[in-house]
């Protein structure tokens, strides 16, 4: 049975700490897009760790984790990551990297930074890992697969050189950068296949096999449906889709094979990177609620930039979990909350003088303003229960309300970092 699990807003929802309490009863993990640009922060047995380009299953002895042909591949990033896991005294992770996966090129990761520098102000709010670069030469078709590692030497310059000549047009007289030289991509690729060499294999075929064999597959998505690059915040969004649906894309596997979407959302709503937030709030009201959030602050596991933050938003993330395809809903982060009195929650959209129920495009999405219901608050911890039964009503009819806004069944509450700060939860829907 194969089983997605994705976000349902801006990404930062606590979808590693989700896919790792779940893959405890699975065989493999896959990471069917996305690249080193967003992180997913863990903390179990081991210690706390923020992957990036692994799926965040790694850490069971018994799965299978995947990096699928949908991913934008840093072979030196994946590589120290996973030293980083042994260094530390994780059993080495298996790992399979689709042969057909893109690679991030040096040039990539440069044309990021160089862009941003460009922008300024205007800037995308990237985090500068070569994504978008990686992407765009992939639809362009002058981007090299895993499997271009290993075709002949002759061939290989001839394309590097193509790519050079159109590179170098924009390096140089766009940019005022140094060009790029043939020679030195050449060495690099020669050192990159020895890197990848023992992982590389065809994704596609083992993951086919293993549904033959009935086996417990989890697709692991980065960031959340509000940054996907067709149905989120465009242009502010990713350069991949980040929706259910492209798992079967982006892993090599018939659609129909996905049976449940467990799409994660957050207790209140965060983000990192510009764009539009309408329940964000400011000022000291957010500096309280980023210090208290998440499992030591509300900071980007990849950038470390402070996070900007924001109460729920029920028309965003209804729009997100439609998008998904959602099947049930984990709620996480629901632990800082407990410092509040009342807790709003944003209903619904204001729009020229109109209210709104359905979350817009991004041109109406820049005007619109939160429509605020507030519920009480607990005035407790909460961390450590583990019964449904046990949380303060407060607290249950906060879950409960998130629930009717959304239509969508929360089955698992999450009030704490650690896999097992789960609480299971029958729906009311």
């Amino acid at each position: 049975m194969i089983k997605a699990i994705v976000g349902a807003n801006w990404g930062d929802e606590g979808k590693g700490k989700i896919t790792d309490t779940l893959a405890e009863n699975c065989d493999i993990i896959v990471r069917f897009q996305g690249g080193s640009n967003a992180g997913h922060t863990i903390k179990n047995n081991y210690g706390k760790f923020a992957l990036h380009m692994l799926p965040s299953g790694v850490f069971y002895g018994h799965t299978t984790s995947i990096l699928g042909n949908g991913v934008a591949l840093n072979i030196p990033k994946l590589i120290e990551e996973i030293k980083s896991l042994t260094d530390r005294d994780v059993p080495a992770p298996k790992v399979l990297v689709s042969d057909r996966a893109h690679i991030v090129m040096p040039y990539h990761i440069l044309l990021d930074e160089y862009e941003e520098e460009r922008l300024g102000g205007k800037s995308f709010g990237s985090t500068k890992s070569g994504i978008a670069p990686c992407y765009s030469d992939k639809y362009a078709k002058i981007g090299f697969q895993v499997n271009e590692l290993f075709m002949p030497e002759d061939k290989l310059r001839e394309k590097l050189e193509n790519v050079c000549t159109l590179k170098n047009v924009m390096i140089v007289n766009l940019y005022g950068k140094p060009a790029l030289k043939v020679d030195d991509l050449m060495e690099t690729m020669k050192q990159y296949k020895e890197m990848i060499k023992p992982y590389v294999a065809n994704t596609s075929a083992f993951l086919h096999q293993a549904i033959s064999e009935g086996k417990n597959i989890l697709l692991e998505g980065q960031l959340g449906a509000l940054k996907d690059t067709d149905h989120g915040i465009y242009p502010m969004v990713t350069s991949s889709s980040t929706l259910a649906a492209f798992g079967a894309v982006g892993a090599g596997i018939p659609p129909y094979e996905i049976k449940e979407v467990t799409t994660v959302v957050k207790a209140y709503s965060s983000a990192v990177g510009a764009g539009a937030f309408v329940s964000e709030i400011f000022g000291e009201e957010a500096d309280e609620l980023r210090r208290r959030g998440g499992d030591g602050g509300e900071f980007g596991a990849t950038t470390g930039r402070p996070r900007r933050v924001g109460w729920f938003d029920a028309v965003a993330t209804r729009y997100g979990c439609r998008m998904q395809g959602t099947t049930e809903v984990a709620l996480t982060v629901i632990d800082p909350l407990g410092y509040l009195d009342e807790i709003p929650i944003c209903v619904g959209y204001e729009i020229d003088g109109e209210i709104h129920q359905d979350f817009p495009n991004t041109t109406y999405l820049e005007t619109a303003k939160p429509v605020l219901k507030t519920m009480p608050g607990w005035k407790s911890d909460v961390s450590g229960i583990r019964n449904w039964e046990d949380l303060p009503k407060a607290c249950q009819e906060y879950v409960n309300e998130i629930e009717r806004q959304i239509g969508f069944p929360i089955t698992l509450v999450s009030n704490g970092p650690g896999r097992d700060d789960i609480i299971h939860r029958t729906p009311q829907l």
